[in-house]
């Protein structure tokens, strides 16, 4: 080979070296930073860009995606003087590679070391149970502060997240405690509740029970006094019938006497039997009404008739005459007895 071919040879390789040092091909959320003699230049979006080599300078492909950042725990102090440790999270995205390269240095210390102070400047403003319970408050203030911090650094919170919040031993201990304490007492008051629950619903069915109970005696006394109310009226109708019937009997037995043309004789007769009824009751003072006077007539019309009987009757005449004057005899004591007292 001749030395004209040798220097051809050696200038192609020269400016195919030139050339792969001259290319570059940046990736998709990747931006690459150039400086030339030292000075920023331009920044290289995703594609194939061209540098001029040995005098642009280019920097380490800087990611443009959602970055995560997980800080190691910290120790913070609340505002009830209690010591600890707090792990964050940080979801941050560069936005700008110029800032990013140039606004600080060592960015990823420079947000967990802001993180840190800002993290111990809020929970210092808190109490151990704030702290506790308002992590929400703690994010959105955070993200906020660290936000504005690094605006100028071309970096953008996105969110900040509490991960870990560990007390110590013995504030776990007394929370543990107290976490049982309270469900202690809700199990307490659920008890209590179920039992003034199951109260009040024997009490509602004892109540039931009673007006149940009246309404079933209200309507057996109804029922009883329906019963006695018709049984009542069934013996008025009966005695009533009975009364009709008797009064039917005494006028057609009247009126039997009247068709029959009873005399003043056996009306006195009819006198004597009730008057014989009423001495033999229990009344101590008797009435003797003045028909009863006449009684005497009466007993000697009837000697007359037994003198004027026939030779054969007389034989039992006597007997029977002595009875009758017995009988008045009797009658008359009675009566002058009864009419004494």
């Amino acid at each position: 080979m001749s030395t004209v071919g040798i220097i051809f040879l050696v200038l192609g390789i020269i400016v195919l070296i030139i050339l792969c040092f001259s290319v570059r091909v940046i990736r998709q959320s990747t931006a690459v930073v150039i400086e030339r003699l030292g000075k920023y230049s331009r920044t290289l979006q995703t594609g194939v860009r061209f540098i001029i080599p040995f005098i642009d300078r280019p920097s380490k492909p800087i990611n443009l995606k959602e970055i995560v950042a997980d800080f190691k725990p910290q120790p913070v102090i609340t505002k009830d003087n209690v010591t600890m440790q707090i792990d964050t999270v940080v979801y941050f995205q560069i936005t700008d590679p110029k800032l990013y390269l140039y606004g600080v240095d060592r960015p990823m210390s420079a947000i967990e070391n802001l993180t840190a102070t800002t993290l111990r400047n809020i929970v210092g403003e808190l109490e151990l149970d704030e702290t506790l319970t308002s992590r929400d408050t703690v994010n959105t203030k955070m993200r906020q502060i660290l936000d504005e911090a690094t605006d100028p650094w071309g970096i953008k919170v996105n969110r900040v997240e509490l991960k870990n919040i560990l007390p110590p031993r013995d504030i776990q201990d007394a929370m543990e405690k107290q976490m049982r304490a309270e469900r202690e007492r809700r199990e307490a008051i659920l008890r209590a509740e179920g039992e003034k629950r199951s109260s009040i619903l024997v009490a509602e069915g004892e109540k039931q029970s009673k007006i149940l109970k009246a309404e079933a005696d209200k309507q057996a006394e109804i029922l009883k006094a329906e019963a006695e109310k018709q049984a009542a009226i069934l013996n008025a109708e009966a005695q009533k019938i009975a009364f009709i019937n008797e009064a039917q009997g005494q006028a057609e037995a009247i009126q039997m006497i009247v068709n029959a043309k009873a005399d003043s004789a056996y009306i006195t007769l009819q006198g004597f039997e009730a008057l014989k009824a009423l001495a033999n009751g229990t009344a101590t003072k008797i009435i003797v009404p003045s028909e009863i006077q006449n009684i005497a007539g009466l007993l000697t019309s009837v000697t007359e008739t037994i003198t004027n009987m026939p030779d054969g009757d007389q034989v039992s005449a006597p007997s029977n005459k002595a009875k009758v004057t017995e009988k008045k005899t009797t009658a008359k004591a009675k009566s002058s007895e009864q009419l004494s007292e």
